[in-house]
């Protein structure tokens, strides 16, 4: 392969060396490690944070590797985007692949050659590795554009990534503008979903750095690209996860990872598939009238402190 991989790792040993082990087989020239510090509270943590920063380096084929290791916890929010940054400050273009994902073999060729094909297109932002909803849609090329940006293992160029904002002080006037309905194909529930969903994260009630990616490419007007098969693993779905801490959704379990086939067949037109993101809309993010509703009362602090109890509780009774 010939572009840099950023290996995103915190605390978990076991699917660390699972994905360190995928990228092994791949010998990209060029290996990033970012960790993010332990949490002082937590007990056995450190040592655990040591183990999987051995783990992720240790590198046995001709690669140059740079480490980003923290002392301090930043949380999921600052440590992944500045580790990002980092990333994209060294590379033109790259690979970002956090330690729950675990890619198959074409994932790796499949980035590298649209990374060049896309290089200079500002229409697109974003190679995807991820596919949900490979069970309802099969397009008959080996990929095809969406307004998602899915980020299970994703490839993007500092030309894109420049556009993030993790503070997203453009989100008002962008939305009051229009942006939201532009992007709706005449969804009314859309523009609500989003703009309820970003508020949450502007608030502060979750502590993530995705959102924010999302609306860079919106704003940019940049198209992800998401591939025919589902190209990776999600492994981080339990108790111990960051935020998946839910069983496994179906999507994903139908959303089985499978070789492309090469070379890629590539769609005649850059434009995103209406009838596909509608899809994710229904399948993967689930917007309804009912979905909405739930995004009002989890924008409420207490509320949502209350919810993520009520899930440890039931996540430990059924254990």
């Amino acid at each position: 392969m010939r572009n840099a991989v950023l290996l995103l790792v915190f605390n978990r040993p076991d699917i660390t060396r699972q994905v360190f082990n995928a990228i092994r087989a791949a010998c990209p020239p060029r290996l990033y490690v970012a960790a993010d510090g332990p949490r002082a509270n937590r007990t056995g943590e450190a040592e655990r944070c040591v183990e999987v920063r051995r783990i992720a380096t240790s590198v046995d084929w001709p690669c140059d590797i740079h480490t980003l290791f923290r002392d301090q916890n930043l949380g999921c929010k600052i440590g992944v985007s500045s580790a990002i940054s980092w990333f994209f400050e060294k590379e033109e273009q790259g690979i970002i692949l956090e330690d729950d994902v675990l890619p198959v073999p074409t994932f790796f060729g499949y980035c590298d050659e649209l990374l060049e094909r896309y290089k200079y297109d500002e229409r697109v932002a974003v190679i995807s590795g991820c596919n949900l909803i490979v069970k309802r849609f099969t397009p008959s090329e080996s990929y095809f554009f969406s307004r998602y940006n899915h980020i299970w293992g994703w490839a993007s160029w500092r030309r894109a990534w420049r556009h993030y904002d993790i503070q997203m002080k453009d989100w008002s006037a962008w939305v009051n503008e229009g942006g939201l309905k532009r992007l709706s194909n005449g969804s009314r529930l859309f523009e609500v979903y989003w703009r309820l969903a970003i508020d949450n994260a502007l608030s502060g009630n979750i502590d993530t750095w995705d959102y924010q990616w999302t609306f860079a490419c919106w704003r940019m007007g940049g198209l992800s690209v998401l591939p025919a098969n589902n190209q990776t693993r999600n492994l981080g779905f339990g108790s111990d996860a960051t935020h998946t801490t839910t069983s496994t959704p179906s999507y994903v379990t139908e959303s089985v990872p499978l070789p492309l086939d090469f070379p890629l067949v590539h769609p005649g037109q850059v434009a995103s598939d209406a009838k596909a993101d509608a899809i994710i809309d229904e399948y993967i993010y689930k917007i309804s009238r009912f979905k909405i509703v739930q995004r009002r009362i989890l924008s409420y602090p207490v509320a949502n402190t209350v919810l993520r109890a009520l899930r440890k509780y039931g996540a430990g009774s059924a254990s």
